[in-house]
């Protein structure tokens, strides 16, 4: 889209941690913290990045931290309280005159993606024939078929890592991207086989999500279309249940960025506590343990260097074996984006030692995107 991401951050080959001094090129000079200083001194941590979203999140005229004076907005985990006059956390929500105001339409970027696909578990899915015959067209991988990729506009985290954060600019011209649900409807024809909504986040539309996927299964119920999510797993709790039976019944499959386990390091780096992320991949055990092909449940996470560390991917690793050891999960290299372009490249040792002591716990594990670690 022609960004310039210079606008944002300063590249430097060498970040500063405030609480204790160190220097490395393995801590972020935006966020300005070491990974030992977030999780041993959390309360002092919290207080300089809480500065740093505010600082980027302003970057866009976007709200931080959350807003909780106003009426409450119960379409993501975040539950804004939203004020008169105010804005959510997604930029989506408005309070105008005592009453929530949102887009009519789903706001996303509709495009197509054929098969065999970048998603991220595409090994596991159903785009790889499993589950064939019942939610796969072919015995292999569904070549000439395609994935209607619905890329949504709107997050209920702030990332600065995000390395799709060209949503956040979409945002201000949202209206440009407002998709009606015959429009959408209009792009899934025969050679579409699955529909993937990713973002951004998908969580802060779910309700049109769940109303388009109702929809489409109606018209098009004689044929194969699995519907799928890539998610921060921040959920409403109600919302996530009926996707996940539509997505269940149709071959698809959810897929959660457990970006950190300890929680301190996922409310100072991603602005957001994680343990209702948690909580709504484990209500989905489950539904997962109904159907083994293709596996309903898949799980991923962002090797940050200096920050997601073997013994950190060890423990989420033990959390999805605790709902199952059949679990696909996919560990993704790192390349310098957004706010973090200083950073480095994710290491071939260090992905490798993390793949290795994932699979201590887990059966399915693969590295997403080998070709970007060094």
């Amino acid at each position: 889209m022609g960004i310039d991401q210079s606008r944002y951050v300063n590249v430097s080959s060498m970040g500063t941690c405030r609480l204790c001094g160190r220097r490395s090129k393995e801590i972020s000079s935006f966020i300005g913290l070491c990974r030992e200083c977030i999780v041993e001194r959390p309360d002092e941590a919290l207080k300089i990045a809480e500065q740093k979203h505010k600082e980027l999140r302003g970057l866009f005229s976007l709200q931080y931290p959350i807003p909780s004076e106003g009426i409450k907005c119960d379409l993501c985990g975040n539950e804004c309280r939203i004020p008169d006059g105010g804005v959510g956390f997604c930029g989506l929500t408005k309070n105008e005159g005592g009453r929530l105001v949102r887009p009519e339409d789903l706001i996303a970027e509709i495009y197509y993606d054929p098969h065999p696909t970048n998603c991220v578990p595409m090994e596991f899915c159903g785009a790889s024939g499993a589950g064939y015959p019942e939610y796969s067209y072919t015995r292999g991988r569904e070549y000439g078929y395609y994935n209607l990729s619905v890329f949504c506009i709107g997050c209920s985290s702030s990332c600065p890592f995000c390395q799709n954060w060209h949503f956040l600019e979409m945002l201000r011209e949202k209206e440009r991207y407002r998709i009606s649900k015959e429009k959408f409807i209009s792009y899934i024809h025969d050679k579409v086989s699955c529909v993937c909504f990713f973002g951004g986040d998908p969580t802060v539309q779910m309700d049109k999500i769940i109303d388009y996927c109702e929809e489409a299964r109606e018209r098009l119920d004689d044929r194969i279309l699995r519907f799928c999510l890539e998610t921060n797993g921040n959920f409403n709790k109600g919302l996530l249940k009926r996707f996940a039976t539509i997505s269940l019944a149709s071959g698809g499959g959810i897929k959660f960025d457990l970006k950190f386990y300890d929680p301190n390091l996922s409310k100072v780096i991603t602005g957001m506590d994680n343990e209702r992320s948690y909580e709504c991949f484990e209500m989905l055990g489950d539904l997962h343990r109904e159907r083994s092909r293709p596996p309903f449940l898949r799980a991923s996470t962002l090797l940050l260097p200096g920050y997601v560390t073997p013994d950190e991917v060890e423990e989420i690793a033990k959390f999805i074996s605790s709902i199952s050891p059949d679990i696909p999960y996919s560990l993704l290299a790192f390349h310098p984006d957004f706010m973090m372009r200083d950073m480095p490249h994710t290491l071939r040792k260090t992905a490798l030692e993390c793949k290795k002591r994932a699979e201590r716990h887990l059966k399915r594990v693969r590295i997403g995107n080998p070709w970007l670690l060094v």
